[in-house]
């Protein structure tokens, strides 16, 4: 948590989440969570969210879901969010769908006013709305109704229910019901004793737009049965009416290929965007754990040195994205721009490597078809090379063959730090117990680095367990997913089997393996 400087000027955004889906997140919810100090957020807010929040920001959860006891009272978290922002930092109340929707925003708000606190509400997509759009369930149709009711299940619990005008309800258009899961056979009885046909079309959605969404469809008359059958808890939301029977056409959500699966992302954080994005896009839930951290030092003499010197070089290599990327800020750092490689030819191992020189307006020379040191070795061959100078600018500790085998071609080969890869130090403890419960489907793999330090985060004894050919009796086991040859040896060398290796090794053709993988199975 970091003070501002001056005079404190701390605010409080009431955020709303959406109903699980990160990509429902809206824009406006993103940059206030980037800029933000404190994150205090409850159970139906995703968690992978926070990863849009400052490593540095404080992370508080307050708990609470289907009628279990709130970790904090609603009083302490009014005063949990005054006391930040009096202390001067930016506060983001992240709510689980819309604040003023059933949340408490409205409490909260008026807490801040009593308290003189500026605040800011940012609306979010409501669960009411977005949960029967991915079901497949529109809640207004031009030849089925015209209105639509939201309705606070849980006014059936008072004695009388009240709260809830059941009466004016069961005449016409659709009703959704939130919070009503523990309520839901008295409040539909409740409907049924008001005049609605027991046979109209209702179905409860439970997780909607997230990779474990479940929908029961039935009837007024039979769905508090289904569910009870089937021991549903909390977050569902309940849509009653006519429209329900369009979901078997307009489903769409649960049919894409990779719905319902969890699959484990441990690229570094400014890389996995658009992996975690594709995969998302095709119906997985991501849990992020990235297993590195890229370190470019304030001092890195050996590549500054070479940087002075860019006129003599006759090559430069790049086997990594972060390796062009950490090139170009020590260029910067020591005063050069582009013009400084003169006629220094460009090779690259790897599409994304290749794109991360294109984005600072250079071509790779020689990009070879198998992304790995070996085949780039071979690509440049001795004649390129022979008697000439070679800048490898790359992590320290990487694989030795590349620069061993340019020196056997005759190269004179300057091979640098560049940058430092460091193991993350939080997310094991949490992705452990994921793989203990066998609640993911496959864990992936980018590099060899990501491989060691996944094992080292989580325990190698524990992913062992998880991904043994051999489990007990019942227990389906946690596959394994690598993005090439290289990290694949590294992961047999760990005692990991391999199940998931494409052809192509670069994201977009990881991902399509992964979809032949897992997305014909039940």
């Amino acid at each position: 948590m970091n003070e501002r400087r001056g005079a404190p000027a701390g605010r409080v955004y009431l955020v709303g989440a959406g109903p699980g889906d990160p990509g429902l997140l809206t824009l406006r919810g993103r940059r206030c969570l980037t800029a933000a100090d404190v994150v205090v957020y409850d159970y139906l807010a995703n968690p992978e969210l926070l990863r849009f929040a400052r490593p540095e920001a404080a992370r508080v959860f307050c708990g609470k879901h289907g009628g279990a006891a709130r970790l904090l009272s609603q009083q302490e978290i009014n005063q949990l969010l005054v006391e930040h922002a009096r202390a001067g930092r930016i506060v983001v109340r992240l709510k689980g769908g819309d604040p003023f929707i059933f949340g408490r925003g409205g409490e909260e708000a008026q807490a801040l006013v009593s308290a003189g606190i500026p605040f800011e509400v940012v609306p979010g997509v409501t669960s009411a709305t977005a949960v029967p759009a991915y079901a497949g369930i529109p809640l207004t149709h031009r030849d089925v109704t015209s209105t639509v009711t939201f309705v606070a299940g849980q006014g059936a619990a008072s004695p009388s229910g009240a709260t809830v005008p059941w009466a004016h309800l069961a005449h016409g258009g659709t009703l959704v019901l939130l919070m009503s899961t523990t309520q839901l056979a008295e409040n539909l009885l409740r409907l049924r004793r008001e005049g609605l046909a027991a046979d109209t079309p209702a179905a409860l959605v439970r997780w909607g737009t997230m990779p474990a969404q479940q929908t029961i469809v039935g009837t007024l008359g039979d769905l508090a049965a289904r569910v009870a059958a089937l021991h549903l808890r909390p977050p569902t939301v309940v849509v009653i009416g006519e429209v329900v029977r369009m979901r078997g056409d307009l489903s769409w959500f649960e049919k894409r290929p990779l719905f319902g699966r969890s699959i484990v992302v441990t690229r570094a954080r400014h890389q996995a965007a658009g992996f975690i994005e594709g995969l998302e896009a095709l119906g997985a839930g991501v849990v992020h754990v990235p297993c590195i951290d890229v370190c470019v030092s304030a001092a890195a003499p050996e590549l500054d040195d070479a940087l002075r010197y860019l006129e003599r070089y006759a090559w430069i290599v790049f086997t990594s994205a972060n390796g062009v990327r950490a090139f170009f800020d020590r260029l910067a750092v020591v005063g050069g721009d582009v013009r400084r490689l003169g006629h220094a030819r460009l090779a690259a191992i790897g599409t994304e490597t290749a794109r991360a020189l294109e984005r600072a307006h250079l071509r790779a020379d020689v990009v070879p078809d198998e992304f790995r040191a070996e085949s780039l070795a071979a690509a440049l061959g001795p004649d390129a090379v022979r008697g000439r100078r070679v800048l490898l600018p790359r992590a320290a500790n990487a694989r030795r063959v590349l620069p061993d085998t340019l020196r056997e071609f005759g190269a004179l080969v300057d091979d640098v730090v560049a940058y430092h890869v460091e193991i993350p130090k939080t997310g094991g403890d949490a992705v452990r117990q994921r793989l203990s419960e066998r609640s993911v489907d496959l864990v992936t793999f980018a590099s060899s680095t990501t491989v060691r330090h996944f094992m080292d985060l989580v325990g190698g004894d524990a992913v062992r367990a998880a991904v043994s050919m051999d489990q007990p009796r019942g227990q389906r086991r946690v596959l394994v997913g690598c993005i090439g040859p290289v990290t694949a040896e590294t992961a047999r060398e760990l005692g990991l089997p391999v199940d998931v290796q494409p052809e192509e090794y670069t994201i977009s053709g990881f991902t399509r393996a992964i979809v032949a993988c897992l997305g014909g199975e039940t």
